[in-house]
This record gives structure tokens, sequence and C-alpha cells, in this order.
């Protein structure tokens, strides 16, 4: 098949993996850069993670126009996503959501910092965007190019950030690296929040962050990102596509 078509396959099976991991509900949605054209993207139509198959999957401008004329209803906040593509060249891939065990961490002072090692990829440090701070009262969607660039300056260079009382977006070189991301900032908040009780944490330092992306980035096929996405497949009911020397 070729890189498009390959790129729908995954993308529905990372719709499914994220719907079977709990990173998203009805709601929550991933996208690919399109890879003949670095200035659109690929993004289903608005539908449940879970159901999404390849004939859902539209193009996007980076403005979060739909192409080819396709009047379908898209997600009301795709323009996080043309603006992460527009500001990142090395983003090929983006994934919002509101995985539950996020949300504490958008909400108060704690601090989510990755404290075990498959962790790592959320980055050193996950920044809080707030809309309050740019837009003031709003239903806390980015909802409009204008929000969504502002969202992409406090992501910055990293790979996720958290949006108050909202959710989450973590960003990827591949489907596989930020579907990996998406479902261990999860775990990640989940095992801080039950870890906090017993006391002090020790997180991550940041040199052992950077070994293990490095790691994980480098991983043999078989190991890291490779692993972990024929795992999830399996539990999601889906058949992982296999590439040589894909991790």
């Amino acid at each position: 098949m070729s890189t498009y078509e390959n790129l729908l396959s995954d993308m529905v099976a990372a719709n499914r993996i994220l719907a079977s991991q709990g990173v998203c509900d009805a709601f929550g949605h991933i996208s690919v850069r399109h890879p003949d054209n670095p200035n659109a993207y690929l993004l289903s139509r608005a539908r449940a993670p879970q159901l999404v198959e390849r004939e859902d999957i539209m193009e996007f401008d980076l403005d979060g126009t739909p192409m080819h004329g396709d009047s379908r209803k898209p997600f009301l906040e795709r323009f996080i996503h043309g603006a992460l593509y527009a500001e990142r060249a090395d983003v090929h891939c983006v994934i919002h959501s509101h995985s539950r065990s996020v949300i504490p961490f958008t909400v108060t002072q704690a601090k989510l910092r990755p404290l075990v090692h498959s962790c790592a990829t959320i980055g050193h440090a996950v920044p809080v965007w707030d809309a309050q701070t740019s837009f003031g009262d709003t239903n806390l969607l980015i909802s409009n190019q204008a929000m969504g660039q502002d969202f992409a300056s406090v992501l910055g260079k990293g790979n996720s950030a958290l949006m108050r009382g909202h959710g989450s977006t973590v960003v990827g070189a591949s489907i596989r690296e930020a579907v990996y991301t998406a479902v261990y900032l999860e775990v990640n908040a989940s095992l801080q929040i039950a870890a906090s009780a017993l006391g002090p944490i020790t997180f991550l330092t940041a040199g052992e962050v950077e070994k293990i992306q490095s790691r994980l980035a480098d991983a043999k096929p078989g190991e890291g990102y490779n692993r972990a996405w024929e795992y999830w497949c399996h539990q999601a009911g889906v058949e992982p596509r296999q590439l040589d020397g894909d991790v």
C-alpha cells in the first residue's frame, strides 16, 4: 500500500487504541501530517474515536479548512492540530484527549512530572495552558486559530501540555510515538496521584528523561514504540501493521 493508505490504516488503529486504553471516550481526536503535503493534515470527521473508519478521515489545510470541498462535520477543536503543525516542523502526529487522571493536574498547583521510566516521553515538565489568561471567559474549547496558536506557544518545544479544566494534547514524530506518549501521560497522572498519598515523590531527572527518550527513539524492531503498539493493537482488537525497522 502507499504511504497515504498506510497512514489511514494506522489512524484507525490509533483511534481504537486510544479508546481501548481509556485515553479517549466519546471525545478526543488524533491527526497526522499529510505525507505528501506538509501544509495539510489528516483528521477524522467529528466522531467518537472507537467508531472511526478509514472513510471518516478528512484532509485539512493548516488553518482548519476542510479540503476538496468536504462538507462533513469536522471537529470543533481541529485548530489545535493545524496550529501545532504550523509551529513545529518536527511534529507529525497530534493527539487531544480528556483522559480523567490528567484533569486534576490542570486545576491544581500540583505539577505533572514523569516518575517512571516508561513515562519519560511526556517531558520533564508539563505546562498548563489556561484559556482565561489570553481570552477571558470561554467554553474552554480551542475553537479558532488564535486560540490554537496561543496553545502552541505554551507547548513550545515539548511533547505534552495540559489545558485547564479541559484535558491535554501530546505530539510526536510518528503516530506510534504520539500514541505511546498519550497513553503514558494518563498512566503517569494516575501513578502520581497514588504516590502523592505516600509522601514526597522522587521524579525522573532531566538527564534521565533525555536518555530514556533517546533510547526509545533509537530502539530496534520489537522494542519501544513498536512493542507497545503491537500489544495495544491486540488489546483493541486490531491487526497491527508491521514494518521492518518501525519502532
